[in-house]
């Protein structure tokens, strides 16, 4: 059973052949699609493509580029009351408003711990600062997503208890193959970020290529794909379920 813990199929690249896209990762033994949300928009239709297919789950965010752009108040209250998870939250460093993104990020921090949920998090550029605002307000259920701090930062999160995830783009990236074999298996998940983060650069991705990502994993650490495969389900079931 293969998750992909983190897609964005609400977006204009999906709206023409969503049906076929779905239809695509239940063949290939999809059995659960986290779709994350971006600001109040994307937020959503996030929700709506939920409730019409059964294999998609809502994750509800606030992206680092929308903060000043929306009222954050209002729409933590309608991720607190609809999210199966909170993401894609964080923060990025190709921003100017640091310090408003660090205030919100430590909101949506707390908000999780609130109503025990997970959070999925975007770290571009910014990852110390984003492992330090983590530890400091004690978060409990993280998700690193498309990590690329160094090997210290990504010890430490695994010691906090943290967890990252894998996309078919570790095909290509001598960072996230050293990562799958440093991480223990305990902390990591897959995902695909679609349309992003394909195997092939030049080709949109979707959730049925996640079997990228798991058989990568089984190549590097020496293991079975059916045993990666199954690990990474149990460790979707003790964070979300």
């Amino acid at each position: 059973m293969l998750i992909d813990i983190h897609a964005h199929l609400d977006l204009k690249n999906f709206e023409n052949d969503l049906d076929v896209v779905l239809e695509r990762a239940t063949k290939n033994n999809v059995k659960l699609i986290i779709n994350n949300g971006l600001n109040p928009e994307s937020n959503r239709k996030t929700l709506e493509l939920s409730k019409k297919y059964e294999i998609i789950k809502p994750a509800l965010g606030i992206y680092p580029d929308c903060i000043s752009k929306i009222d954050v108040d209002s729409e933590l209250r309608f991720i607190k009351d609809n999210a199966f998870a909170i993401g894609e939250v964080g923060l990025d460093g190709t921003e100017e408003n640091m310090e408003l993104q660090k205030e919100v990020f430590i909101k949506i921090i707390n908000l999780a711990k609130e109503i025990d949920k997970p959070l999925i998090i975007h770290s571009r550029k910014a990852e110390k600062e984003v492992i330090e605002l983590l530890e400091k307000n004690d978060a409990k259920k993280v998700i690193l997503h498309c990590f690329h701090g160094d090997f210290g930062l990504i010890k430490k999160a695994v010691k906090l208890g943290y967890s990252f995830s894998l996309a078919p783009s570790i095909l290509r990236s001598e960072h996230m193959q050293k990562m799958a074999k440093e991480v223990p298996l305990s902390h990591l998940f897959t995902e695909t970020d679609a349309p992003f983060l394909s195997y092939d650069r030049n080709a949109r991705n979707e959730p049925a290529n996640v079997i990228f990502a798991i058989k990568k994993i089984a190549e590097i650490k020496k293991m079975d794909t059916l045993e990666v495969e199954n690990n990474i389900y149990m460790n979707y079931q003790r964070m979300f379920l």
